[in-house]
């Protein structure tokens, strides 16, 4: 059988195993820093956390620690997310992401309803690729063609550095009035854009759009002040600087929008 007699014996015994519940000696240093982590962020799951606690681990000069270990110290203190059920999901077998930046850009909507019953619509752009929020437009009237029309242009600008794509980049959205109007087509045609609409009732074609607005909302906007329109409109800025620079995602090698981009850009 090539297994010695020794270890045979001592796992007759039971003396190789490991307690249920061990301990590290750097474990007890660990555990304060992944408490201030879900202090901050209350939504994040282990692996978001891991991104978060080597990254200060390696600003400290310290080793990193792995996810096992993460998990581990989560479900011995407590700190474990539930698990919410999952909603049946419409078969999707189209592609969104793509490998490159500024290939496809997204861009959808959606609203931030207030305590004191204000309303604030939020329309953005994001990259398919690298997960950024490239510009966004706020408003408390609602969002119409002209509002559209001024995001695509600040999205090439602020891309391209003038005011016309130097290669074919698609937007793709849903069939929202604002995004289907001719004025909008027409001028994002000019922009050189290549406009793209998911198919009607597919909403989960333009499925990368709809998970950021659920991850913003989850992790920035349900912990803000909600108080009033001013309120939020005051805190949009600093939820979208913090969605691009320090949201980690798995599709990035856990790294935020920003950081990933600026690993391209010096890898290049």
């Amino acid at each position: 059988m090539q297994v010695s007699r020794s270890n045979l014996i001592q796992n007759l015994n039971g003396q190789n195993k490991r307690p249920r519940k061990y301990k590290i000696a750097q474990d007890e240093e660990l555990i304060p820093l992944i408490q201030k982590i879900i202090k901050e962020r209350p939504t994040y799951g282990y692996r978001r956390v891991l991104a978060l606690m080597n990254k200060e681990l390696s600003k400290q000069n310290k080793a990193f620690v792995n996810h096992k270990r993460v998990y581990r110290l989560m479900k011995q203190n407590g700190l474990l997310l539930q698990r919410a059920p999952r909603r049946p999901k419409r078969a999707h077998t189209g592609k969104v992401e793509t490998l490159h930046s500024n290939t496809r850009w997204c861009s959808d909507s959606f609203s931030i309803q207030c305590k004191n019953g204000d309303q604030v619509h939020v329309a953005f752009s994001l990259d398919t690729c690298d997960r950024e929020v490239m510009r966004y437009i706020a408003s408390t009237i609602g969002i119409d063609g002209q509002a559209i029309r001024d995001l695509m242009l600040e999205t090439v600008e602020y891309r391209f550095d003038i005011a016309r794509v130097s290669r074919p980049v698609q937007w793709l959205t849903d069939n929202g009035s604002c995004y289907t109007a001719k004025e909008t087509v027409s001028f994002g045609r000019s922009l050189g854009l290549d406009i793209r609409t998911t198919p009607t009732y597919s909403p989960e074609s333009n499925g990368m759009a709809e998970a950021f607005v659920k991850t913003f909302k989850r992790d920035c906007v349900w912990f803000g002040n909600l108080s009033d329109a001013k309120a939020v409109m005051d805190q949009l800025p600093s939820w979208i600087h913090d969605y691009n620079e320090k949201a980690p995602h798995k599709a990035l090698n856990m790294l935020s929008p920003r950081e990933f981009l600026k690993e391209r850009k010096l890898a290049s």
